[in-house]
C-alpha cells in the first residue's frame, strides 16, 4: 500500500494528515476554510485518493498559513507514499471542463520542483477563501513533493468554476501519473532514478 501519515505543528498551524494513493476517493477534510475543504474533497474524489486531513490554523490572521502549510504537508505525504517511484507512469496531462471553464494540468513526477501557474483570477474571494492562495498552495505542494507542474486556464469564467476545474484536474493528473504500469521495470527514466 502506498500510504503516508504526517503531522506538522508550528506556531501558525497544527496539521495531521493520512494519505492512501491507492484509495477509493474518500475525503475527511477539515481545514477551517469551507471552500478549501470543498476543493480538497474534489481533489481526493477525482484522484481516487483517500485523504484524512485536519488543520487548526491562525485563521484570525488570514488563510495564508493554513493553505500554504497544507500544501507543504500534502506534498511531503505524496513524496513519501511514492517511495522509490518504481513502476509509476510519471507523466500526465489532463483537460478538465467545469461548465464554461477549461483547465489543463500537466505534471511530471520528476524529482525537480517547478510550478508554472498561468491562471488569471480576478475575483479576490470565493466564500471565505482568498483566491490568490490557489497558487501558494500549488507552489508549496510542488516544492515538497518535488514534481514539475504546469497549470493553465484555457477558458475562464466563474471563479468558483475555474478553481474547481483546476483541483479536479490536479487530482486526475496525479492519479494518472502515479498509476503503476507493470511494463515499466524500475523507474521511467534512462538515468535509473527520478
Amino acid at each position: 500500500m502506498r500510504m503516508s501519515e504526517k503531522k506538522r505543528k508550528t506556531m501558525e498551524t497544527d496539521i495531521s494528515l493520512k494519505l492512501n494513493i491507492d484509495g477509493k476517493g474518500r475525503g475527511n477534510i477539515d481545514t477551517g476554510i469551507g471552500f478549501f475543504n470543498h476543493m480538497l474533497n474534489l481533489f481526493a474524489r477525482h484522484g481516487l485518493f483517500d485523504l484524512d486531513l485536519k488543520c487548526e490554523g491562525d485563521l484570525y490572521v488570514d488563510g495564508h498559513h493554513t493553505i500554504e502549510d497544507i500544501g507543504i504537508v500534502l506534498g511531503e505525504a505524496f513524496k513519501d507514499a511514492l517511495g522509490d517511484k518504481k513502476g509509476i507512469k510519471r507523466y500526465a496531462s489532463v483537460f478538465t471542463p467545469m461548465d464554461e471553464c477549461l483547465s489543463l494540468v500537466v505534471l511530471d513526477i520528476s524529482g525537480r520542483p517547478y510550478l508554472s501557474f498561468d491562471v488569471n483570477i480576478t475575483r479576490e474571494m470565493v466564500g471565505d477563501f482568498d483566491t490568490e492562495l490557489v497558487e501558494e498552495f500549488f507552489r508549496a505542494f510542488v516544492n515538497n513533493s518535488r514534481i514539475t507542474l504546469h497549470i493553465k486556464m484555457i477558458n475562464s469564467g466563474n471563479t468558483h468554476h475555474m478553481i474547481e476545474s483546476i483541483f479536479k484536474g490536479f487530482g486526475r493528473a496525479l492519479d494518472a501519473a502515479t498509476a503503476i504500469d507493470e511494463r515499466i521495470k524500475g523507474v521511467m527514466s534512462t538515468k535509473g532514478v527520478i
